[in-house]
């Protein structure tokens, strides 16, 4: 009980319900969209099997990038989709990516809609949430990724429209969640086994793993997001209106 209790443990929980928030969005709307059509009597249970089957899906899948993140260089890979996505969440494309959600009016053809779009919707979160993880220890990796998913979901399906409206208010929030992103990369990258291992892949510069190492490398990522994230937005700002003088 005593390893629940560990600063290193509530940290990892406080970043796996602001990923979750934060990339988690879609989810709500997906949850709507698929569910639309049903009997209003049979709405509430379409919403809830679909987040259920979804949570169950996502847990499975954490637990096999969690395994799978234990192989040499794909952290390193993992770390790199961790960066794009932070940019992306700070430079989205302005696109409609639920216009292909079909609605059924049959609950378990819902729900199977909610669980298969979530499937292809969940790598960002996956790897996010798996990196997370593993910055609380080996010891509870996987009560650790439940407990934040079981605490997230409810705040993602009937808070969705209150974390909308604070991001819309505060695009701070967003920034920083870019940044989270970022920092997880970071220090994801210097634990890959092909870094940290002395006694394997020999020919591989290692990285010492330090805490002050580890904290600069997060530093790094974050900073980094922030950087190409914002020089990005300001791009797709400035091509914005020459797109509209030559369309009009």
């Amino acid at each position: 009980m005593e390893q629940f209790m560990t600063p290193e443990f509530w940290v990892a929980v406080g970043q796996i319900i602001m990923i979750d928030i934060l990339l988690g969005g879609d989810n709500a709307v997906v949850i709507a969209l698929a569910c639309r059509k049903l009997p209003p009597a049979q709405r509430t249970k379409g919403i809830l099997w679909g987040t259920a089957g979804a949570i169950v899906l996502r847990v499975v899948l954490i637990f096999f990038a969690l395994t799978l993140l234990a192989i040499p260089f794909l952290k390193l890979a993992g770390a790199v989709l961790l960066l794009w996505i932070g940019v992306k969440l700070l430079a989205p494309e302005h696109d409609d990516a639920h216009g292909n959600i079909t609605a059924s009016d049959k609950l378990w053809g819902a729900v199977k809609t909610v669980i298969v779009a979530d499937l292809v919707m969940s790598v960002d979160n996956v790897i996010a949430i798996a990196g997370a993880a593993q910055g609380a220890g080996q010891s509870h990796q996987m009560p650790l990724v439940i407990f934040g998913l079981l605490v997230s979901i409810p705040i993602i399906v009937w808070g969705s429209q209150l974390v909308i409206k604070l991001m819309d208010r505060f695009p701070i929030i967003i920034t920083l969640g870019g940044m989270l992103l970022g920092w997880i990369a970071g220090t994801m990258a210097v634990s890959d086994p092909a870094l940290s291992n002395t006694a394997a892949w020999t020919w591989v510069p290692k990285v010492p793993q330090s805490d002050m190492v580890r904290y600069a490398a997060g530093v790094g990522g974050a900073l980094l997001v922030l950087v190409i994230g914002k020089w990005v937005a300001l791009r797709q700002a400035r091509q914005r209106p020459a797109t509209a003088a030559s369309t009009s």
